[in-house]
């Protein structure tokens, strides 16, 4: 039983590309399944040729927290594995369970450890118990697909021992010789997976054997049909994109309600966000397809808007920025969720002069805002203004205004102020606002901004 294990998690390394000079890190609880993981990844990392590190999570559950932290320690340091060591607080009163927080801490615990690979050791089993949990939950395709082997999307992450069930982990832990923890609330049945795991599932099997395996394959069926639905949401994004990079409005009417809340959920995940209920998913459908009003609706983490027939989302509302100094040699600077870049330039732009010597802030807009945009056209108010460049009133709030002395010398998605203006031929600064682009947002999930503010003013 050792070599069939060892070629099982080697099997699913080589699949991943895991090479010379790869950092994997395995989850190590102390249990069984993650000790038989670690045993074989050290077994196989000299033909590999990565870097092993091992980390654990000390919950404060159970009164034998530190003493499986202490038999965690012991194991590593006996086949030069480096350990991370991580106490969570977990909450005890979260809504979905004291099992769901639990994982939640330890999982934010986990993101913290620099590695190219997280290594977790979920089997067959788990897997199954899984399936079944999340159908009895309602999950919808991509959640029935439960876990992969390998993740390479966000957080990448191994399941070496998925293939595997969980008596032949324990026929190849005893084989060797290997010592692991017991955790008594595993047996628990006041926890659902628990309850799953000892009581559900075993009396299914004594009508249908082998429903373990049967789960994991119709595991394996959903994260087919998710993968198509991905296809599928690719296609229809490039079909219903305008030139702006949002979607247009009357092309995404066209689709049908299922492939339209398919393109919702995919564009939501795409944005490193979590997919909401699909309770407020349908209403926001809903009222996208009832009406052409401008429309914000709240998706969770993000919101949906809809505005002058085109369809966008952008993280939730954020506060109104403070005033602040600006000067234009920084480049690039923060404001609403967003940056305010600016460039030099040559007969575009507020004029360098105007900005010499001269007391420069970025401010939010104050009440009766006026703005001349040509030395023969009179002021407006930046209502109107925002009107004609299909501004919706909801990002009105968060727009940058560039004071140079106590006046408005230029206004983001608007322009620049005709007394400040440059000059043909003269030195300049162009100043561009891109609403929801900050400096820690990664250019592939970066949210998708209305195409008229992001504009070079």
């Amino acid at each position: 039983m050792i070599l069939p294990l060892f070629d099982a998690v080697a099997a699913v390394l080589a699949e991943a590309g895991i090479g010379a000079g790869a950092r994997l890190c395995c989850a190590l609880s102390g249990g069984v399944d993650s000790v038989v993981l670690v045993d074989a990844l050290a077994g196989v990392r000299g033909s590999f040729g990565f870097v092993l590190e091992a980390a654990h999570v000390n919950h404060g559950l159970q009164a034998q927290a530190d003493d499986w932290q202490r038999f965690c320690e012991v194991l590593c340091r006996e086949r030069d594995i480096p350990l991370h060591v991580f106490r969570v607080d977990v909450v005890r009163d979260h809504p979905d369970g004291l099992e769901a927080a639990a994982r939640l801490a330890r999982y934010a615990a986990l993101a913290e450890v620099a590695c190219d690979w997280l290594v977790f050791g979920h089997h067959r089993d788990d897997q199954a118990e899984t399936v079944l949990f999340r159908l009895l939950r309602g999950a919808g395709v991509r959640g029935m697909a439960a876990m992969a082997a390998i993740e390479r999307e966000g957080a990448r992450r191994l399941r070496p021992l998925l293939g595997l069930g969980r008596a032949e982990i324990l026929a190849h832990a005893r084989a060797r010789g290997l010592a692991w923890v017991e955790d008594a609330s595993n047996a628990d049945p006041v926890f659902a997976r628990n309850d799953l795991r000892h009581r559900i599932l075993p009396a299914i099997e004594t009508r249908f054997p082998g429903a373990r395996r049967t789960l994991t394959r119709a595991g394996a069926h959903f994260a087919e049909a998710a993968a198509l639905l991905d296809d599928l949401a690719g296609l229809d994004a490039a079909a219903c994109a305008d030139e702006g990079g949002s979607f247009a409005r009357s092309a995404l009417l066209m689709l049908s309600r299922p492939r339209l809340a398919n393109l919702l959920r995919w564009t939501i995940r795409g944005q490193g966000a979590r997919v909401p209920a699909t309770a407020r998913l349908d209403e926001a459908l809903r009222q996208l397809c009832a009406t052409g009003s401008p429309l914000a609706l709240p998706l969770g983490e993000l919101v949906c808007y809809s505005y002058r027939g085109r369809v966008w989302l952008a993280p939730a509302a954020l506060a109104t920025p403070s005033s602040r100094r600006w000067l234009a040699t920084t480049g690039v600077a923060e404001w609403g969720g967003g940056c305010v870049y600016c460039r030099a330039a040559q007969g575009a732009g507020v004029a360098a002069s105007a900005l010499e010597d001269a007391e420069c802030r970025l401010s939010p807009r104050a009440p009766g805002l006026k703005l001349r945009l040509g030395a023969a056209r009179p002021a407006r108010s930046l209502k109107n203004l925002c009107q004609e460049r299909g501004i919706p009133p909801w990002l009105r709030e968060r727009l940058p205004v560039l004071e140079v002395n106590g006046r408005i010398a230029w206004v983001g998605g608007i322009g620049v102020d005709a007394a400040f203006a440059c000059a043909p031929g003269a030195a300049g600064w162009t100043l561009e606002w891109r609403p929801d682009v900050s400096l820690s947002t990664p250019s592939a999930i970066a949210p998708v901004p209305p195409p008229s503010v992001s504009a070079s003013c």
